[in-house]
């Protein structure tokens, strides 16, 4: 007999495992769904980092090449300029924001008047308004904002041709001693940077306040000990010696013509007594040479000659190309009194600290008078101005150019430092430095105009 309970109890039961099969199936499909989906998400995030990273890879191209356009610039600007062996006028070239393409650079400069910048100043930079580590002596190193007695040292002995160990210095002996161990050099400084293996070259002594080498003072360099570097929080940016120290300062010892010039210390005056005859006429020639006196050779630089000879400050124009008191090829290691901030005049003997701000002060604004080194005889005495004159010119032939570059949209930041030395008549690369790494150096108001979009600048093609 067909009992229907029972078949109803058996179909019922059939039914109950198809209903968990369907409910795993469902949860099995889901996961399914939701692995591609993360599939899917971590290849559009992988895609995403792709294009990022393809896209700062781009913007960093187009800095660097940027930075070459910059260069190419600078040796064209160099090459054309209307006053050669003069600073040129930031005015007259672009410095700031010029765009090469989607890219653009900026000229790292400093201001001449030798104050703190709390914004970044923008140009080229004077090579001969630096001591020459090359040439200035261990009283005037010593005279350096940051500098040490025992640095002092170091840096003769680094350079001079002996191993004689100077009172504080230091010599092979002592570098022996270091891990890793090396000799000392013995010769001439062939960059700045070799400041860096020198006993006594701390970080604090190099760099001072200004980390990134920008010149300005930037947040992080005015909060303690909040964020390095270390500083004292007093709104000043103090800098280290590398701010103001350089090896390449010299200008070639010849006529802006190419001729010779004549030279006042020579056992021939006959030839100086013609030219200023020619120039002044026979009359102030004949007082000038009166006035000097017949002992030339002791006559130590041109600004001398002027003192000693009553030479007029017009005068001084006609006749300070001409002039020298040397017959080698270069004269290595003068400091441009035009450009040169207070803390490296203040190194000079017969400057000081006393003339140092006074010189600065005079010459700020001033142009048709800064032509001649005789014009300092505004500001020193006579003493002092024959004391400073064998270390001063008012010509520069050596340029650096510390350029920062971004690509399109503000990325792919690069840095770039380099010298131009024009002394040959040819500007030419003698020094060229990645800068990079020290951070960003444009201040925030670049970034905030770069975020803005604003700007401007020349195109360089």
């Amino acid at each position: 007999m067909y009992d229907h309970r029972t078949a109803y109890q058996a179909v019922s039961a059939m039914g109950r495992p198809t209903r968990r099969r369907k409910g795993a199936v469902l949860i099995i499909v889901l996961w399914i769904a939701f692995a591609l989906v993360s599939m899917a998400l971590m290849f559009n995030h992988g895609m995403l980092m792709e294009y990022r990273a393809a896209d700062n890879a781009v913007a960093a191209a187009q800095a660097g090449q940027a930075i070459e356009g910059a260069q190419r610039y600078i040796a064209y600007l160099l090459k054309n300029v209307e006053e050669p062996a003069r600073l040129p006028d930031v005015s007259i070239y672009a410095n700031s924001q010029a765009p090469v393409g989607e890219a653009q650079f900026w000229l790292i400069g400093r201001a001449t008047d030798g104050e703190t910048a709390e914004t970044v100043t923008f140009g080229l930079t004077d090579e001969a308004a630096k001591l020459n580590l090359n040439i200035a002596t261990r009283e005037m190193l010593e005279m350096l904002p940051t500098m040490t007695p025992e640095l002092a040292a170091a840096i003769i002995d680094w350079r001079d041709s002996d191993s004689d160990l100077s009172p504080d210095g230091a010599e092979s002996q002592n570098y022996l001693l270091r891990t890793p161990k090396y000799l000392c050099k013995d010769s001439a400084f062939e960059t700045v940077e070799e400041l860096r293996l020198l006993i006594g070259a701390e970080w604090e002594i190099l760099f001072g306040e200004d980390a990134n080498l920008n010149g300005a003072l930037d947040p992080n360099e005015n909060d303690g000990d909040d964020t390095p570097p270390s500083d004292d929080r007093d709104g000043q940016l103090d800098c280290g010696i590398l701010e103001y120290l350089t090896v390449w300062s010299r200008e070639p010892n010849r006529r802006e013509d190419g001729s010779a010039r004549i030279n006042i210390r020579s056992n021939q005056p006959q030839q100086l007594q013609q030219y200023l005859q020619e120039t002044l006429g026979q009359d102030r020639a004949a007082a000038i040479l009166g006035a000097v006196g017949p002992n030339l050779a002791n006559i130590r630089s041109v600004l001398e000659f002027y003192i000693r000879g009553g030479v007029t400050a017009d005068e001084a124009v006609q006749i300070e190309d001409a002039l020298t008191v040397s017959d080698s090829q270069y004269t290595t290691g003068l400091v441009n009194v035009n450009t040169a901030p207070a803390a490296v005049l203040a190194c000079l003997p017969g400057i000081g600290v006393e003339f140092a701000d006074q010189l600065v002060a005079y010459r700020t604004g001033k142009t048709d008078e800064l032509y001649t080194v005789a014009w300092v005889l505004r500001v020193l005495d006579e003493e002092s101005a024959i004391q400073a004159g064998p270390y001063l010119t008012t010509r520069t032939y050596q340029y650096s150019a510390d350029v920062a570059a971004v690509g399109r949209f503000g990325k792919g930041y690069r840095r770039a430092f380099f010298v131009f030395d024009t002394s040959t008549g040819e500007p030419t690369v003698v020094y060229r430095r990645d800068r990079t790494g020290l951070g960003w150096a444009l201040g925030s108001d670049v970034r905030d105009q770069i975020a803005s979009g604003s700007g401007g600048g020349m195109i360089v093609r």
